[in-house]
C-alpha cells in the first residue's frame, strides 16, 4: 500500500500563488507517472499535470504556463507550483501514484484551493 500526503493549499486572492505538495511513502516500481488532478464541484476529476520518472511532463492547456509540476524521486515527492491563480481554478486537488506496469494507482486525500478575493 502507498499512501501520499498532499498539503499547501487554502485560499488565495486571483492573480496570487500556491505551491502544493505530495509525499509518497514508498515507490513500488520505479517507472511510475506522478501528478496532480482537481475536482471541482458538481464536477468530474481532470487532470492538472503529470510527471513521469523519467522527468517528461504533460499539463492540461488550463493551467499552460501558469503551473509547474517537480518532482524529487530521492524524497518520493511532487510539487505543484501554481501562479496566475484564477477562480476557476477552485477545486479539491488531488495527488496521484501510477505504476503503469502493476495496473496501480493510489491518490491522496485531496486538498482544497480556493481561489477568491
Amino acid at each position: 500500500q502507498v499512501q501520499l500526503v498532499e498539503s499547501g493549499g487554502g485560499l488565495v486572492q486571483p492573480g496570487g500563488s500556491l505551491r502544493l505538495s505530495c509525499a509518497a511513502s514508498k515507490i513500488i516500481s520505479s517507472v511510475n507517472t506522478m501528478g496532480w488532478y482537481r475536482q471541482a464541484p458538481g464536477k468530474q476529476r481532470d487532470l492538472v499535470a503529470t510527471i513521469t520518472s523519467g522527468g517528461v511532463t504533460n499539463y492540461a492547456d488550463s493551467v499552460k504556463g501558469r503551473f509547474t509540476i517537480s518532482r524529487d524521486s530521492a524524497k518520493n515527492t511532487v510539487d505543484l507550483q501554481m501562479n496566475s491563480l484564477k477562480p476557476e481554478d477552485t477545486a479539491v486537488y488531488y495527488c496521484s501514484v501510477n505504476f503503469l506496469s502493476l495496473r496501480l494507482t493510489y491518490w491522496g486525500q485531496g486538498t482544497q484551493v480556493t481561489v477568491s478575493s
